[in-house]
C-alpha cells in the first residue's frame, strides 16, 4: 500500500498556516489539477489527493485530530493508519485480554458519509442558484425499524458470545497462557442472531433508497468549492445519527469569461483606428452591458478595471471587479485605397518601410509577425 502523502505537504503549505492560506493553495490546486481542464493521466488522482488534504485541513476539529494521530484512525485503534501497525493490536489483546477496548456492538452508530459532485454553469456559480437532486443512499428499513427481524419478532441475544459481539481465544504461548479477543464468528461482531429476518431489508435492517433533497447553491462559489448538508447521508444505525452529505461543484467554463477569486477577466478587440484615435465601446458584464471610454493611443494589452463588476464574495459584503484587456487586431485585408492612406501614414510619421519595389512586401511582413511565420 502506498502510504499518504502529509496534508501540508499536499497542498504546498507551512503547519501553522491560516484558515486564508490554506484556502488560497486549495483554490489554485484545485484549478491546476482539475480534470476538465488538466488532461494528464494523474490529474484526477491528484485532484482527489489536494480535495482530501483541503477537507481535512479546512475543518478544525479534523484538522487537530491529523496534528496529533496524522493519518492514522485513533477511533480505530493502532492499526488503522496501516500497515506498519497492522499486528500491534492482537498483540495488545494477548497480554491484556483486551480490556477496554470492546465496544458495544448495540451501541448507536452514526451512519456514513455521502459526496455528490455537481456540475454548473458560470452565471449559476456567480449568481448562485436553488435546485433539486436525487441521491441513493442507506435509510433505515421502514419495515422492520431497522431491527433487522421480521415484524412481531426480536432478535435473540448471540449465545456464542452472550451479546457482546466478542469471543475470547485462549492460547498458550512460551510466554504463558494468553487470550485474545476477537469478533465473534457466530454473529460476526453483532452480538445477536436474526432467526426470522425482515422481508423487506433480508436482515440488514437498511434499505437504499432514492432520496430527493433540495440544495442551495450560494452566490460565489467556486470551482472546487465544497457544500455540506448534515444528516443527509446514511441513516445511523440503533438510533444513531445520520452522516452528512458533501456537495462537490465543478463549474463549467465560460466563453467570455475568465474568473480568478472574486475578479473576472475578458478580452475585447479593437481596431487600429480605435486604439490611435480613442472611442467608447461598450463592454458586457455579468449583468448587463456598460460603457467603457478608451483613450487615445491606447496599447495592445492595456487593462481597464471596472469596479464591483465581478463575482459576489461568497464570505462578506460586495463583490470583486471586472478587468478588461484589450487587444489590437490588424486587419488582414486592405483594399488599394487602404494601402495607400497606411502608407502615407507611415511616411508622415517618419516611418519609412523599404518596399523594395513590392508594394505589399511592407504589410505581408506585418501579417506574418502577427501569424507567426
Amino acid at each position: 500500500m502506498v502510504a499518504k502523502r502529509d496534508y501540508y505537504e499536499v497542498l504546498g503549505v507551512a503547519k501553522g498556516s491560516g484558515d486564508d492560506e490554506i484556502k488560497k493553495a486549495y483554490r489554485k490546486l484545485a484549478r491546476q489539477y482539475h480534470p476538465d481542464v488538466n488532461k494528464a493521466a494523474d490529474a484526477e488522482d491528484k485532484f482527489k489527493e489536494v480535495k482530501e488534504a483541503y477537507d481535512v485541513l479546512s475543518d478544525n476539529q479534523k484538522r487537530a485530530m491529523y496534528d496529533q494521530y496524522g493519518h492514522v484512525d485513533p477511533n480505530q485503534g493502532m492499526g488503522g493508519g496501516g500497515g506498519d501497525f497492522g499486528g500491534f493490536g492482537d498483540i495488545f489483546d494477548m497480554f491484556f485480554g483486551g480490556g477496554g477496548r470492546s465496544k458495544d456492538p448495540n451501541a448507536p452508530q452514526r451512519g456514513g458519509d455521502l459526496q455528490y459532485t455537481m456540475t454548473i454553469e458560470f452565471k449559476e456559480a456567480v449568481f448562485g442558484k436553488e435546485m433539486d437532486i436525487t441521491i441513493p443512499r442507506t435509510e433505515q428499513c421502514d419495515t422492520c425499524y431497522g431491527s433487522g427481524a421480521k415484524p412481531g419478532t426480536k432478535p435473540d441475544a448471540c449465545t456464542t458470545c452472550h451479546g457482546t459481539g466478542q469471543q475470547e481465544v485462549v492460547q498458550n504461548t512460551p510466554f504463558g497462557r494468553m487470550v485474545n479477543r476477537r469478533a465473534c464468528s457466530t454473529c460476526q461482531g453483532r452480538g445477536k442472531i436474526i432467526r426470522e429476518k425482515c422481508g423487506t431489508c433480508h436482515g440488514a435492517g437498511t434499505v437504499k433508497k432514492q432520496r430527493k433533497i433540495h440544495v442551495r447553491i450560494p452566490a460565489g462559489v467556486d470551482d472546487g468549492a465544497q457544500l455540506r448538508m448534515s444528516g443527509e447521508g446514511e441513516s445511523g444505525l440503533r438510533g444513531g445519527p445520520s452522516g452528512d452529505l458533501y456537495i462537490v461543484i465543478r463549474v463549467k467554463r465560460h466563453e467570455f469569461f475568465e474568473r480568478d477569486g472574486d475578479d473576472i477577466y475578458c478580452e475585447i478587440p479593437l481596431t487600429f483606428a480605435q486604439a490611435a484615435l480613442g472611442d467608447e465601446i461598450e463592454i458586457p458584464t455579468l449583468t448587463e452591458k456598460v460603457k467603457l471610454k478608451i483613450p487615445a493611443g491606447t496599447q495592445t494589452g492595456t487593462f481597464f478595471r471596472l469596479r464591483n463588476k465581478g463575482v459576489p464574495r461568497l464570505r462578506g459584503s460586495g463583490q470583486g471587479d471586472q478587468h478588461v484587456k484589450v487587444v489590437i487586431v490588424t486587419p488582414t485585408k486592405l483594399s488599394d485605397e487602404q494601402k495607400e492612406l497606411l502608407r502615407q501614414f507611415a511616411e508622415k510619421s517618419g516611418e519609412h518601410p523599404n518596399y523594395g519595389g513590392n508594394e505589399e512586401s511592407f504589410f505581408d511582413r506585418m501579417k506574418r509577425a502577427f501569424r507567426g511565420d
